[in-house]
């Protein structure tokens, strides 16, 4: 096999500086296109508080470099009465070594400086040159400090650099005084700077702090969902299965019975009531497993499908008597609330599952519903031996009171009392008083 030419392979220009090959694979992209453009540095350089920013230390040094070539060159330029001498120089240089440290120390670092400028000025040097480095100061100190500490700090410079003045030469004293707008205004611009960062810090704070609370109801809510899921898997698993195990009992116990007198209707009924209740478990399940299957909330409006309500209570009613109870039903409620309608339909299903399996053979179950005024009351009350205290316990009456919390109800379950059997009330809120319509109760023998 003949390998291809290193021209086919040779990198083609692209428009945003990505090395690309003539079979369209991109080989890197140039940091162009991620670095920030330079108003976006400079207003993150406004934004970020200067004790902060990255390689303050070395900006700083910088900066008291230009300052003080600046300073060199105003010395320099100045007629020979107020060029500085030797001395002069010295505390003209040692004057711009603290801005170094000025995003550290602002106090100390101003205090520093006015200490080595009260001695220049006194000297009748050149005013002019030590200026932007004080200004420089002031700012860092307006910028970093309280607005009060700022004020009476810039009062007390003003206040030192007139007397020192006055004692000098009375005419620069009063050009000082002239001047003196400037030191306000350096002053009151880092304060405003420093109001408009603690502005956006807040901004960016409550722009976090509502992230993290989306972030939390997300999980709140998927939690919410997966337990909601787990509650519907072992209502329908656990009466499902149930159902299927006693008709499997009685399709053994037809066959096993009397072999010469087989009754083939019964074992056909039993066998077809086991898949009547597999079919139905299979949709249900289905149902409930959409919404894990789900992945686009838009492409599926609604990925639980109809909530189950007051309308399948016979049904549950009908698989019971199939198991060999005798049910009692007895509806009178309508225009329910779906979620709490799914409460009382799965708190049935759970109690009727119970009672075929724990009451004992052909037990008497009476469901009854009953819409008041503000709250629905369900009782689900069977004559049976009620559950094995030495059995496992289960997952039953948590689930349950579960289902009746989740509405804002409460659920009582326990032996009756006086009687044998076993009883299960709940108590669930409604949001204002139902249309009632009375059904005829269903009964069985």
């Amino acid at each position: 096999m003949s390998e291809v030419p290193d021209d086919r392979i040779a990198p083609l220009p692209s428009r945003r500086g990505a090395r690309v090959t003539e079979y369209g694979r991109v080989h890197h992209t140039t940091e162009a296109a991620s670095r920030p453009r330079v108003g976006e540095r400079i207003i993150a350089a406004i934004n970020r508080d200067p004790r902060t920013a990255p390689h303050g230390t070395r900006n700083d040094a910088v900066l008291a470099a230009v300052l003080l070539t600046g300073a060199v060159c105003l010395a320099l330029l100045t007629h020979e009465a107020q060029r500085p001498d030797a001395l002069g120089w010295t505390l003209l240089v040692a004057a711009h070594v603290p801005i170094v440290w000025r995003r550290r120390r602002p106090l100390l670092v101003l205090a520093v400086l006015m200490a080595l400028v009260v001695p220049y000025h006194a000297m009748d040097n050149n005013h002019t040159a030590v200026g932007p480095a004080s200004y420089v100061a002031l700012y860092t100190l307006a910028v970093t400090g309280r607005p009060l500490r700022t004020v009476v700090t810039g009062v007390a410079v003003l206040t030192v650099s007139v007397s020192i003045m006055l004692t000098v030469n009375t005419h620069q004293a009063l050009e000082l005084l002239r001047i003196s707008g400037w030191v306000i205004a350096v002053l009151f611009c880092g304060i405003d700077i420093r109001y408009y960062r603690q502005y956006v810090a807040a901004i960016v704070e409550r722009a976090e702090r509502a992230e993290r609370t989306r972030e939390e109801e997300a999980r709140r809510r998927v939690a919410e969902e997966r337990l909601r899921v787990a509650r519907d898997l072992h209502d329908l698993l656990a009466h499902s299965i149930t159902l299927i195990g006693v008709q499997t009992s009685v399709a053994a116990h037809v066959l096993t019975a009397d072999p010469e007198r087989l009754d083939r209707a019964a074992v056909a009924k039993a066998l077809d009531d086991i898949a009547e209740t597999c079919r139905s478990a299979r949709g249900e399940l289905r149902t409930t497993l959409e919404v894990l299957r789900t992945q686009d909330a838009a492409a599926v409006p609604d990925a639980r499908g109809p909530l189950p309500g007051l309308s399948g209570l016979s049904d549950l009613a009908r698989s019971a008597r199939q198991a060999g109870a005798h049910v009692d039903l007895s509806v009178d409620a309508d225009d329910l609330p779906p979620a709490v309608g799914a409460a009382v339909y799965r708190i049935t299903q759970e109690a009727l599952t119970n009672a075929v399996r724990h009451a004992g053979p052909k037990p008497s179950v009476r469901v009854e519903v009953h819409a008041g005024p503000g709250a629905l009351r369900l009782s689900v009350t069977d004559d049976g031996t009620g559950p094995d205290p030495s059995g496992t316990p289960g997952f039953g009456l948590v689930g349950m009171r579960e289902r009746a919390r989740s509405v804002g109800g409460t659920l009582d379950a326990g032996p009756r009392q006086g009687t044998d059997g076993f009883e299960v009330t709940a108590v669930l809120p409604m949001p204002a008083t139902p249309r009632t319509t009375p059904l005829t109760p269903e009964r069985t023998a």
